[in-house]
């Protein structure tokens, strides 16, 4: 009810009074796994379902309640990027600026292990800026489990009472030509990530089987995280 009111008090006040309704932190594994050529697909992934009509239509349903973005990559404890720090999205022209914004990224010299923990941390506190907004979610892409650094599990125990929601993303990324065994792995990921990684009411891990497949998966989970905020929003 009082979520409703303020919704209500924002389109009476103007543009000027406009909310937050979904603080949304992307956070892009770049550890040694990942190649210059899967480094390209996610971040061109990325770029692509945020043009997605369907993904347009979510972020852009209520401009007097708007989305916020922040994209980052990570690796090893200490090493995360800000690729577009927190960003207001209320026009078709914001999601272009973000695109051509994430086109023109160059790779830097990352790390090669994967701190998974650290990675949440970093999230953690980027969403802890954003206190004004309805939602804040997290959300990790990544093609391994953790080896350097804290262990996502302490992490995800410290961070029960923050009141944000941490999604997965896994990529199954083994080579076909060397044997597909990326059902495997990917499974394997996706109960790891679902047993110590995700947090919050109604958490989830989406799958991209492949680089190749990251731009189908990206607009999958963004549909779901921003259809049901759109949803409940709209409830009596």
């Amino acid at each position: 009810m009082a979520r409703i009111l303020v919704f209500l008090l924002c389109l009476l006040a103007g543009p000027s009074f406009a909310q937050c309704r979904h603080a949304l932190a992307l956070g892009l594994d770049v550890s040694g796994s990942v190649d210059s050529r899967e480094y390209r697909l996610q971040l061109g992934g990325l770029a692509a379902a945020l043009h997605r009509p369907e993904i347009s239509q979510l972020i852009l349903s209520n401009t007097a309640a708007s989305v916020r973005l922040a994209i980052f990559e990570w690796s090893e404890p200490g090493h995360q990027r800000m690729l577009l720090s927190w960003t207001e999205v209320r026009s078709t022209a914001d999601l272009d600026r973000i695109g051509t914004q994430l086109d023109q990224v160059e790779r830097s010299a990352a790390p090669q292990g994967t701190a998974v923990g650290s990675a949440m941390v970093f999230g953690a506190d980027l969403l802890a800026q954003q206190q004004d907004c309805w939602k804040r979610t997290l959300d990790l892409s990544g093609d391994g489990k953790h080896n350097l650094g804290p262990h996502p599990r302490d992490v995800k125990t410290a961070l029960q009472s923050s009141g944000i929601t941490i999604n997965g993303l896994v990529i199954g990324a083994d080579d076909p030509s060397d044997g597909d065994k990326r059902y495997v792995q990917v499974g394997e990921l996706s109960a790891y990530y679902n047993t110590w990684v995700i947090l919050g009411p109604n958490a989830f891990v989406e799958v991209a089987l492949g680089f190749e497949s990251y731009e189908e998966a990206m607009t999958r989970k963004l549909i779901r995280e921003l259809k049901s905020l759109v949803l409940s929003d709209a409830r009596p």
